[in-house]
């Protein structure tokens, strides 16, 4: 049943991700000819962050099927830091996108200051902003719902890029309409939106890399969720004290240790039933695949 749940899951996020990537390759070359034969460096900027979208596509792809992988000897806890890694490397390629586009139109803004002329967009490349706009806002509304019911921070990780993409557009679309509309000298617009959206992009990198950081480096789950882990504890009577109680997260996975603390004239029998309701009574809040280790131990 497990096994199933898991290619379910899987097969989800690949479908949801090769469907973000052919939209991505598509976007990519039209928003790239367009920024070229329109004379935009805001579109063709634009058509790189498209292009990013993709590399994280096949980021998502290859670690999420690694990290559905069964337990291994090497790996008794399973694969699910790999998924976590993705949305870390997600994050990363965002953040430097967002750099990227930042250096491209300042550099164009101080050209622009120097007192040379940049050429004036043309409408084909506000057409294709308005046309990535629509899509890629589409993408991310349909990858996160997707992301959320499969419970991946990959997959989320991943709409928020698409939702990145879709704001790089508008303010592209912004600054290509007043370079046209306004007049040339207004064609500063145009690298202006380039540089306004880069911040968008690297703020919705650091926001998406701050929790994959705090998995890898083995942070504790949030305190409302140990919270309820601490009330799971005490519900039952049988459980004199608790300590030791240290959690962490493996992808979409709890893994929860605790020592609890039972009458001493109890048999080992009763001891063990006593553990054994405690972990139902947490799989069942957290799920069947959430990982406990707990220790008993008489007082």
């Amino acid at each position: 049943m497990l096994i199933t749940m898991a290619k379910t899951r899987t097969q989800r996020a690949q479908q949801i991700t090769w469907i973000g990537a052919v939209i991505n390759v598509i976007l990519s070359v039209g928003k790239i000819s367009a920024g070229f034969f329109g004379k935009s460096s805001a579109m063709i900027a634009d058509g790189m962050h498209s292009l990013s979208d993709l590399i994280t596509d096949v980021i998502v792809i290859v670690f999420f099927r690694i990290s559905e992988a069964e337990k291994d000897e090497g790996h008794p806890y399973g694969h699910g830091k790999f998924e976590t890694f993705s949305t870390f490397l997600i994050a990363l390629v965002l953040f430097f996108v967002g750099l990227i586009i930042f250096y491209e139109g300042t550099s164009k803004i101080i050209s622009v200051i120097r007192g040379e002329l940049l050429p004036n967009p043309q409408m084909i490349a506000l057409w294709a902003a308005l046309i990535s706009i629509v899509c890629k806002e589409v993408l991310f509304r349909y990858t996160k719902t997707i992301g959320k019911q499969i419970n991946s921070q990959a997959i989320i990780a991943n709409a928020w890029h698409h939702r990145s993409d879709a704001f790089s557009s508008v303010g592209v679309a912004i600054g290509i309409a007043g370079a046209i509309f306004l007049g040339n000298k207004w064609v500063i617009l145009d690298p202006i939106a380039g540089v306004i959206v880069s911040f968008f992009i690297m703020k919705t990198a650091i926001e998406l890399s701050l929790p994959s950081i705090q998995e890898l480096t083995e942070a504790s789950l949030p305190k409302e969720i140990v919270r309820k882990i601490e009330t799971l504890i005490i519900e039952d009577s049988k459980i004199k004290s608790f300590h030791k109680l240290r959690s962490r997260k493996i992808g979409d996975v709890f893994v929860i240790d605790v020592h609890i603390q039972l009458d001493n004239t109890i048999s080992l029998v009763q001891a063990h039933n006593i553990a054994g309701a405690l972990s139902r009574r947490i799989r069942d809040e957290f799920g069947s695949r959430t990982q406990i280790n707990i220790h008993t131990e008489p007082v």
